[in-house]
């Protein structure tokens, strides 16, 4: 996978902030060297956070985020103000633009308190300062530049560089499971909510790992699994299967084989598999009449035997036996106030970064309300949760 295809999750997300007309927009075009947001005299300008996907040197692939001003005002104001409040929760590095001649204002310090409390590196960014007698010095966590001359514009990107979190040694998705020249069976059903003419990315994601580890990879739809099984002159080492799938495959798979879904191993490698599996717990607990939110982290056209408005309420009023009440959310939206609701059903969350993943979870943790995953909570159903992490055994010995 080349920088240019990189997916939008696994990139640095760098979102620039600020109060109206402080030149924000114009520093993000500058740092970009791309016309990637409108720049006017008017304040008010950015109504909408702007995403854009790009390589930053020296970072490499990115998404850079402009947001609209943080001192807006009025109803619509306020509605802004919100949006810029959920960027935060998926920003890796906060660029604070202010006007140079004007100082750090109520806006400009609420924000930082924001930073702080997010956890976020941040970097303070004088902006105009070409308007100014006499520049501000620059320090570890501040730069004065001129958006309008290109001046330091080079400095501010390697300043930001600096503060973007470094890429760590960290568990694989699949292939730590295994070893080189090991055989891994990857069920991967085609129906009519599959892209045209691709996988889906978790899948992506798990064959291009295992092939890089030497391990060899057979990826057939369930239809096949039984008679690819019966060729291979030896049990695989592990299987991996989409989760509406499960109850089939298990059934074809041999209980001595490894058997787990790519929704649970994307909660892994996100970090968010003991609390998916201590989430699912909670399905037994439901009563009729309760709320259940399913959040997609993608946005994708609903068919018919959709997993999230589809088959999900159904497994889980059979699994239940209770009659429950269901709200959906996908892409960047997702509640503030979770309170209402008695089990929050995430799908893995491939199309979401690592912070917004766990600043979600950390949200449900906050509120006191149960969160999994689809993996989890139809091996679950399906009464093979614990064969599905028997591969990891701190988990599985809790169950």
């Amino acid at each position: 996978m080349g920088l240019n295809d990189t997916p939008m999750a696994y990139r640095v997300h760098i979102g620039f902030f600020g109060r109206r007309n402080a030149g924000k927009s114009s520093v993000v075009n500058a740092v970009t060297g791309q016309q990637m947001s409108v720049v006017s005299d008017v304040k008010g300008t950015t109504t909408d956070p702007v995403y854009k996907s790009m390589e930053l040197l020296p970072l490499g692939p990115v998404v850079i985020i402009d947001t609209p001003g943080f001192d807006d005002e009025g109803s619509l104001g306020e509605l802004r103000i919100q949006k810029t409040r959920e960027v935060l929760q998926r920003t890796d590095v906060a660029v604070l633009v202010a006007d140079a001649r004007a100082g750090l204002g109520a806006c400009e310090k609420e924000l930082v308190e924001m930073f702080r409390e997010s956890g976020i590196p941040y970097l303070l960014v004088w902006n105009k300062s070409d308007l100014l007698e006499e520049t501000p010095e620059d320090g570890e966590n501040c730069i004065s530049v001129s958006a309008l001359y290109h001046t330091k514009i080079h400095e501010l990107k390697e300043k930001i560089g600096s503060l973007a979190p470094q890429k760590e040694e960290r568990m694989r998705l699949a292939a730590d499971l295994v070893r080189p020249g090991d055989t891994a069976v990857l069920v991967t059903p085609i129906d009519s909510a599959a892209p045209k003419g691709r996988l889906i990315l978790p899948q992506q994601l798990v064959i291009r790992d295992l092939i890089d580890a030497d391990v060899c990879t057979v990826v057939v739809k369930e239809n096949m699994l039984a008679e690819a099984l019966q060729k291979l002159k030896e049990p695989p080492a592990l299987v991996v299967t989409d989760s509406q799938v499960f109850g089939l495959v298990a059934k074809e798979v041999p209980q001595e084989v490894p058997l787990t879904s790519f929704s649970i191993l994307m909660a892994r490698y996100k970090g968010l598999l003991a609390d998916a599996v201590r989430g699912a717990a909670a399905m037994k607990a439901l009563q009729d009449g309760d709320r259940v939110l399913i959040a997609e982290g993608c946005t994708h056209h609903r068919q018919c035997g959709d997993i999230g408005t589809v088959k999900l309420p159904a497994w889980l009023k059979e699994y239940t036996g209770k009659e429950l009440r269901y709200e959906f959310c996908s892409g960047m939206e997702f509640p503030q106030d979770l309170g209402k609701f008695r089990l929050i059903l995430h799908c893995g969350g491939c199309m979401l970064n690592e912070r917004e993943m766990r600043s979600r979870q950390r949200r449900a943790a906050e509120q006191g309300i149960p969160m999994t995953n689809y993996g989890v909570a139809i091996a679950c159903m399906k009464g093979i949760l614990k064969r599905s992490i028997s591969m990891f055994p701190h988990l599985a010995e809790k169950l």
